[in-house]
């Protein structure tokens, strides 16, 4: 689960290697074996380890949460062979020395558990010092690299981190350890090379180039092995290091050919949290946040930050072939198929709205994106072959079937905001499912943006659930909004919690009219948060269902110390910013 494993010994045994780091459905039964506040990491790697094909597992103490998962497997006894690898956190020879005797250990327990001798030569022959052929190691210097064993047909050498040729288009992906689904999803949106420089990647061994000549004289076995463990020690602690090294500075280095970075952070954990903030103030190149919990529930919604951060960096994913004989007008249309309605738009040769329609999306995206486009083309008297082309966006823009291509929601809001109001330069779109804050610039290009938790608080189901709660509409919830007197503070932090606190209000007596105050309130100051995360700046314009919502525009309003700007297309925004796109093509 750690780049500082020393794996290279296990060949010595014979045995392969694989790394533990998978993000999983759920942390069902990490929650029964340990403490909930464990972070996603921790109980990550208990849900892998609870799998009967995980008999023997190599932990490293990177942090105190590993610990704590080694005595709670050590107490479990899953694993035939459990062993947890002590790690210094820095890299002069006091440490060099610390680690050599952490891998004797780890030789001997392995050793004593399998019943096999450690074979020197095996391990040796698992990562020669130059592989044959390559020019580029054979001037490589002092020191030079070796080829990781645990990857089949792995990178050649003169490829490792340290030596990017400048060149190469690729992705960084840095910060903490993210499974090998993030670099999957990243690889497919952004259609180009991704390096994994996280903590878990970005592994590169270097040895002295006289090694090899130093095992040759030696006599006798041990003392070839405390040569080669010497050196085998050094070479762990002097890979690029990861935060929780006491010597951070070469990672600076990190990404510097890269045409952008994706930072992932594990949710509360700080390590990386730190290193993003002073990355993100001083990154010459976009860079995009992503933190999960372990888990893979929110899939959907960092899918959809990946492509629009791909679409910001101009790397447009391949587009469907379309045939369009038959197609007899210039006509576009824009499907914006979301979790709560899908929008359609429909524009004439010269940008004009000529038909437009919003249903609800119901159980199937797919039946909703069919009905909505009859409706607008049935306002636009037009029929289906009068299209020339159909763009979708939205979170099931990939999963209806129509339009030659799919857009983020993120670019399309952007492009669409900027066709109503070019002086717009922050939206704020406040949808059934999530919240989102994009800055863009003069031509409508988006220059940051940032998404809310995988959370309701905050969207327009948050509103949905606590009008039902009230036994009111969403309309009434909107007009009696306006009628408060007394300011109410609802918590902004949970859904569950604030309809509890709500439940308690009623009870109290207190005036409608107050309460759907304080439930405005609560969603503009979550809003105003990812504003500020977003480092927006007026004019704002308010996109999205919500933003027919008076109370909630007015609270935002009040917050962000400026008039948001609503426009009578607010719902329609995506699937207007969608139609454009459709025009280019």
């Amino acid at each position: 689960m750690c780049k500082y494993t020393p794996l290279e010994v296990f060949a010595g045994f014979g045995r392969d290697t694989a790394r533990l780091e998978r993000m999983t459905a759920n942390s069902d039964t990490a929650d029964s074996l340990s403490h909930p506040n464990i972070c996603g990491y921790g109980k990550g790697i208990l849900e892998a380890a609870a799998n009967p094909e995980v008999q023997e597992l190599v932990l490293v103490s990177c942090c105190d949460v590993v610990k704590r998962i080694y005595d709670i497997l050590k107490l479990s006894g899953n694993q035939s062979f459990l062993f947890l690898l002590d790690l210094p956190h820095k890299n002069a020879e006091a440490e060099v020395t610390y680690l050599e005797k952490q891998i004797e250990r780890l030789i001997h327990a392995y050793e004593a558990y399998s019943g096999i001798p450690f074979d020197l030569e095996k391990t040796l022959a698992a990562w020669p010092g130059v592989p044959s052929g390559c020019g580029k190691c054979a001037s490589a210097g002092d020191e030079t690299p070796l080829k990781n064993p645990s990857e089949a047909g792995g990178t050649p050498c003169h490829n490792s981190p340290e030596k990017v040729e400048g060149e190469q288009i690729y992705i960084s992906l840095q910060g903490a350890h993210s499974g090998t689904d993030l670099p999957e999803l990243l690889r497919k949106s952004m259609g180009v090379s991704v390096r994994d420089d996280t903590c878990g990647g970005n592994r590169f061994l270097s040895v002295p180039a006289a090694l090899f000549p130093e095992l040759q004289k030696a006599e006798i076995e041990e003392e070839k092995r405390q040569i080669w463990i010497r050196s085998y020690a050094r070479a762990l602690l002097h890979q690029m290091p990861c935060m929780r090294m006491e010597d951070v500075s070469p990672r600076k280095t990190l990404g510097q050919n890269a045409l952008g970075i994706v930072y992932h952070t594990m949710k509360f954990c700080d390590y990386y949290g730190f290193e993003y903030s002073s990355l993100r103030k001083s990154a010459d190149k976009p860079i995009l946040k992503i933190e999960t919990d372990g888990t893979a529930q929110n899939s959907g919604q960092i899918t959809t930050r990946l492509d629009a951060f791909a679409e910001s960096l101009h790397l447009k994913a391949e587009e469907k072939q379309v045939d369009h004989t038959g197609y007899n007008k210039n006509y576009t249309a824009g499907l914006d198929s979301g979790s709560a309605s899908t929008d359609v738009v429909i524009l004439d040769p010269r940008k004009n709205i000529v038909g437009w329609s919003v249903v609800p999306t119901g159980s199937g995206a797919a039946s909703g994106a069919e009905k909505a486009l009859s409706e607008a083309l049935l306002k636009a008297h037009l029929e289906r072959n009068d299209l020339r082309e159909i763009v979708t966006t939205g979170y099931g823009r990939d999963s209806i079937g129509m339009g030659s291509h799919a857009i983020t929601e993120i670019t399309c809001h952007a492009r669409g905001a900027h066709y109503l109001d070019p002086e717009v330069r922050t939206i704020i779109d406040v949808g059934g499912q999530d919240s989102k804050v994009i800055r863009i610039d003069e031509n409508g290009m988006v220059q940051n943006f940032t998404m809310n938790d995988k959370c309701a608080a905050g969207t327009g189901r948050f509103l949905e659930m606590m009008a039902r709660t009230m036994e009111l509409s969403l309309e009434d919830m909107s007009s009696m909004g306006l009628k408060w007197k007394n300011d109410i503070q609802i918590s902004s932090m949970c859904t569950v919690f604030a309809e509890s606190e709500v439940v308690s209000l009623i009870a109290g007596n207190t005036q409608t009219s107050d309460i759907i105050h304080g439930l405005n309130t609560s969603i503009a100051n979550r809003v105003a948060s990812l504003v500020k995360r977003a480092q927006g700046s007026g004019p704002y314009m308010m996109t999205g269902g919500v933003a027919r919502n008076q109370g909630v525009t007015e609270a935002l309003s009040m917050r962000l110390g400026e008039k948001i700007r609503v426009s009578p297309y607010a719902q329609l925004c995506g699937a207007i910013g969608a139609a454009l796109f459709a025009m280019d093509d």
